[in-house]
C-alpha cells in the first residue's frame, strides 16, 4: 500500500450520512425545520445536558453565549491562550474585555492556579466570567472551576469543541461529561468537518438553565419571539388589543431585542442526526489511536510531552512536544504528513498585542508553543498509516542527532 497525504484531520461521510442528506433535501423544509429539533434533542441525550441549541458555527455559538449573559462593554473574562482565537474573540464581540491566564504545562488546559492568581490580586467584582477550553479533548475539571466561580460570582462559559464525549471524574467518583451543564452555565460545541460531528459548519449550545435556553432562542433568530413563547405574556400588542397569548394570530411576531441570524439548516442538522449515531464508534477508534502513539513515543529522549492515555479524553488532537519542531514540520510534510500546530498562544497576535500582551506575559504557554505539534488523529486513519507517521518521526531524531534533540524544554 502506498502511503500518501496524510493530513493531521479528516471527516468521514458514509452512504447513511448521504441518504440522510438527501431526505432532508427532498423535504418540506431546508432550514427551521424537524431535523433542526431532532438534531438538538438527539445531542442534549448525548451530552446529559438538558437543552440544546443548534447554531451555524460554535463562533456563533460563543458569541450567543456572551450575548445571553450579558457580556457588556469594560467586562472582564479569563481565558486561555492555547485555543483557537474564537474562544476569546466572543467577548471582544460583545465590548468585554480578556484578561489571559496562564495553562498548565502538563495538560495543556487553562491553570486553576493563574486564574485564582488573577481573582484573589483584584477587589472582587472586577471580573465577569471564566472561559475553560477542553483544549484537544482533554476536559476541564469544571467542579474545581464552579466553586472557583461561585466564589467571586463569575459565569462559566466551557469552550467544548474538542471534546464531545470526553469527560472528567469528579470528587464522588462520577463521570462528568462535557457540556452536561452540571457546571458551567453554557457549553459550546463545533460541527467543523474535522472536529468528531461533522456537519460542514454548524454548532451547539447546551445548558441546564431553562431562562438561559430561551434566551438563546430568541437571540438565534434576530432577537424575535412569536408562536406561544412565553415571553410574550408580558406584552400587550396595543394596536391590536391583544391581551394574551391565546389572542395573539399565528402571524404574530416581536423583535424584542437585537439578535443575529446564528441558525442552523435542516440539511446540516440532518448531516448531524447521521454523525452523531455512530460519535461513539468514532470516539473508541481516537483514544486506540492515542493508545497506540503513547506506547510508541513514551520511552522516547525526544519526546518532552505528550497528550497520553488519559480517561475521559476525547482525542480531537494527539500532541506531541518536542525540540527542532520547525525541522520535524518540515520533515514531515516532505514525506506527505501534515501535522498541524494548536496554537499560537492568542494573546502573542496581532491584534492582543494591541492590548499590551508581549512574549514573557505568559510563559508557559508561550513554551508550550515553541515545542508542540498535532499528529494526523481522526477514526479512519488506518493503522499503517499510523505506522508510517511513527516511523518517519523516530527516522528524523534518528538522522539528526544533535544534543538539543533530548528531551528538555528550550527556556
Amino acid at each position: 500500500m502506498k502511503i500518501h497525504n496524510i493530513p493531521y484531520g479528516r471527516h468521514n461521510i458514509t452512504e447513511e450520512d448521504i441518504q440522510a442528506v438527501i431526505k432532508a433535501l427532498k423535504s418540506d423544509n431546508l432550514t427551521q425545520g424537524p431535523y433542526i429539533t431532532e438534531f438538538e434533542n438527539n445531542f442534549a441525550a448525548y451530552i446529559g445536558s438538558k437543552y440544546a441549541v443548534a447554531v451555524s458555527n460554535g463562533t456563533a455559538a460563543l458569541h450567543l453565549s456572551a450575548l445571553a449573559l450579558n457580556v457588556k462593554p469594560g467586562d472582564k473574562v479569563i481565558a486561555t491562550p492555547i485555543t483557537f482565537v474564537a474562544s476569546s474573540n466572543c467577548v471582544r464581540f460583545c465590548g468585554g474585555e480578556i484578561v489571559f491566564a496562564d495553562i498548565d504545562p502538563e495538560t495543556y488546559l487553562l491553570d486553576i492556579n493563574s486564574v485564582r492568581d488573577l481573582l484573589e490580586k483584584s477587589p472582587k467584582g472586577t471580573y465577569k466570567g471564566i472561559i475553560p477550553v477542553d483544549m484537544g479533548g482533554r476536559a476541564v475539571n469544571l467542579e474545581e472551576f464552579r466553586k472557583l466561580a461561585d466564589e467571586y460570582s463569575l459565569w462559566i462559559i466551557e469552550d467544548a469543541c474538542h471534546a464531545p464525549g470526553g469527560y472528567f471524574v469528579d470528587s464522588k467518583g462520577e463521570k462528568q461529561f462535557c457540556g452536561n451543564g452540571n457546571f458551567a452555565d453554557f457549553s459550546v460545541f463545533s460541527f467543523h468537518p474535522v472536529k468528531h460531528i461533522a456537519c460542514g459548519e454548524g454548532g451547539m449550545i447546551t445548558t441546564n438553565d431553562e431562562k438561559l435556553y430561551k434566551e438563546l432562542l430568541r437571540l438565534r433568530s434576530h432577537g424575535i419571539t412569536k408562536g406561544n413563547d412565553p415571553y410574550l405574556n408580558s406584552i400587550k400588542f396595543a394596536t391590536g388589543g391583544y391581551e394574551d397569548e391565546s389572542e395573539y394570530p399565528v402571524w404574530y411576531m416581536e423583535m424584542q431585542q437585537l439578535g443575529y441570524n446564528y441558525r442552523l439548516t435542516d440539511i446540516q442538522s440532518a448531516l448531524g442526526v447521521s454523525q452523531l449515531k455512530r460519535a461513539n464508534i468514532g470516539l473508541n477508534r481516537r483514544r486506540e489511536i492515542a493508545f497506540i502513539y503513547y506506547e510508541a513515543f513514551k520511552d522516547r529522549d525526544y519526546i518532552i510531552n505528550q497528550s497520553g492515555v488519559v480517561e475521559g479524553h476525547a482525542y480531537h488532537l494527539y500532541i506531541i512536544e518536542v525540540n527542532d519542531r520547525l525541522n520535524l514540520h518540515k520533515y514531515l510534510r516532505k514525506h506527505q504528513i501534515y501535522a498541524q500546530i494548536h496554537y499560537i498562544p492568542t494573546h502573542l497576535m496581532p491584534y492582543y498585542r494591541s492590548f499590551g500582551y508581549k512574549e514573557g506575559d505568559l510563559p508557559y504557554a508561550e513554551e508550550y508553543y515553541r515545542h508542540c505539534i498535532s499528529l494526523p488523529m481522526f477514526p479512519t486513519l488506518k493503522d499503517e498509516e499510523q505506522q508510517y507517521v511513527i516511523k518517519t518521526i523516530e527516522g528524523f531524531y534518528k538522522n539528526e542527532k544533535n544534543s538539543h534533540h533530548t528531551c528538555k524544554r528550550g527556556k
